[in-house]
C-alpha cells in the first residue's frame, strides 16, 4: 500500500487518511459505505452485519480453519439483525461483520471494544479465519470478520450497522520502549497529576495508570456499581436512559481500609488518579490484564486515539475510565494502585484531525468520573 505521494507507508499506526487510502484500494472491503464518525483519528469503527449466531461456546478457529468449519458444530440458533434483536446478558454471541479485509504483507491488524462498549459491560473480541488469537489479524490475512460478542450485565439491542469495536491498522512494529517513553513523558506530559496531589510516573512496559478515590466535589463519589437486574440498552441511541436505573453510586463512605471492596463478578466504573495525554504523533493502548496486579480485570476498552487530552477543553481534565471487574474472590483496591498500563505506538503519519476535535462527535473528552454515553 503507497501513500498519497505513491510512496511505500511510513511504520507506525494508520492515521484517518490512511484508512480512507486502505478502503478506496480494498484493502479495507466495506458492504456499504462508511457511515459519518465510522473513521477516526488511528482507527476504523466496525458494523455489525445482520447475520448472527447464538452458539455453545466461545472458541477459536484455529490455524487451517474457518470460522464457518467451527459454526457448524457450535451454532445452536442462527439470528437475524435486519429488524433488530436482543443479545441476552450471560449468552454468547457471533456476529458477521461488515468489514472484511485484504491485507498487504507489510500490514496487520489489532482491534479493541469501543469505549461505550466496555462501559456498559459487553465483552467483544475480533475474531478471523485461521486465528490463534482474539484481537489480532496477521500480516497478509484476506477474509471476513466476526465479533464475537457476550453482554456480561446488561442486555442489549443491536441492529445491522451498530459499531462495537473499532480496528487499527500497524504497519512495522513501533511501541514505544521505557527509555522513549520516559523521554516523551518529559516533552510531553503524557500522564500528570492534578494539583497538589504527590506521586511520580511509574514507566515499565509502559505507563502505570492507577486508580482514584479522591472525589472531586462534596458529593463524595469515585465510581459506580451496575445493577444486575436493570433494564435493556440500545447501543444506537445515546442519552436517553437514566442512569440511577442501571448504576448505584460508588462513594468515599464505602471504602475499607483506605480501598473499595469489588465483590466478585460486579462491574464498576471508576476513574484514574492520571490525567491523560495522547499526543498527535502517536496512539495508545492500555494494556492486557496482567495477574500480577490483582485478581480483577480493569479494563475492556484500550484504544486512545491522537489528541486525547490535548486541547483547551481537555488539558489536564482528562482521566482515563477503568472498567473493572473482580473475579473468584473479593478484591480490596486501593486509592493509588496501579491497575493497568498504556503502551504508546508512532502514528505512521499525523492523522488529518484529532480525538476532541470540534465537531469530531468525541464523547469522552475532558472526562472524569462518566459513564457511557447512552446514560443521563
Amino acid at each position: 500500500m503507497l501513500d498519497s505521494d505513491n510512496q511505500p507507508i511510513a511504520d507506525g499506526i494508520l492515521s484517518s487518511d490512511q484508512i480512507k487510502m486502505a478502503i478506496a484500494n480494498h484493502v479495507i472491503k466495506m458492504q456499504s459505505p462508511p457511515l459519518d464518525g465510522q473513521i477516526q483519528p488511528a482507527s476504523l469503527d466496525l458494523r455489525l452485519s445482520s447475520r448472527a449466531w447464538r452458539i455453545q461456546t466461545s472458541f477459536l478457529p484455529g490455524a487451517n480453519a474457518t470460522v464457518s468449519d467451527k459454526l457448524a458444530n457450535l451454532a445452536l440458533h442462527e439470528i437475524d439483525l435486519t429488524d433488530g434483536a436482543v443479545l441476552e446478558k450471560g449468552c454468547v454471541y457471533l456476529v458477521e461483520l461488515q468489514e472484511s479485509l485484504a491485507l498487504p504483507s507489510h500490514l496487520s491488524a489489532i482491534a479493541n471494544p469501543k469505549s461505550s462498549t466496555g462501559r456498559v459491560d459487553v465483552f467483544t473480541r475480533l475474531i478471523t479465519d485461521g486465528a490463534i488469537e482474539f484481537e489480532t489479524v496477521p500480516h497478509g490475512y484476506e477474509g471476513p470478520l466476526y465479533a464475537e460478542i457476550s453482554p456480561r450485565t446488561f442486555s442489549v439491542l443491536v441492529r445491522p450497522g451498530t459499531r462495537l469495536s473499532q480496528l487499527r491498522l500497524r504497519c512495522g512494529n513501533v511501541v514505544l520502549d521505557d527509555a522513549s517513553l520516559a523521554q516523551l513523558q518529559d516533552d510531553a506530559a503524557l500522564v500528570k497529576l492534578a494539583k497538589g496531589q504527590a506521586g511520580s510516573v511509574n514507566i515499565s512496559q509502559g505507563v502505570g495508570l492507577s486508580v482514584n478515590f479522591e472525589p472531586e466535589d462534596d458529593t463524595g463519589l469515585i465510581g459506580w456499581r451496575a445493577r444486575k437486574h436493570a433494564g435493556l440498552i440500545d447501543m444506537d441511541k445515546p442519552g436517553t436512559l437514566a442512569k440511577t436505573q442501571f448504576w448505584e453510586r460508588v462513594t468515599t463512605d464505602d471504602l475499607v481500609a483506605g480501598g473499595l471492596v469489588l465483590n466478585p463478578d460486579e462491574f464498576y466504573i471508576l476513574a484514574s488518579r492520571e490525567y491523560v495525554c495522547v499526543p498527535e504523533d502517536y496512539a495508545a493502548e492500555m494494556s492486557a490484564y496482567d495477574t500480577r496486579a490483582g485478581e480483577f480485570r480493569a479494563h475492556y476498552a484500550g484504544f486512545f486515539d491522537p489528541g486525547f487530552g490535548i486541547g483547551a477543553k481537555g488539558a489536564e481534565h482528562t482521566r482515563a475510565v477503568l472498567e473493572v471487574r473482580s473475579h473468584d474472590v473479593p478484591f480490596l483496591i486501593e486509592h493509588d494502585q496501579i491497575v493497568c498500563r498504556l503502551i504508546f505506538e508512532r502514528m505512521s503519519q499525523r492523522p488529518d484531525w484529532l480525538y476532541g476535535a470540534d465537531g469530531s462527535g468525541s464523547n469522552y473528552q475532558s472526562q472524569s468520573l462518566k459513564l457511557a454515553k447512552y446514560f443521563i
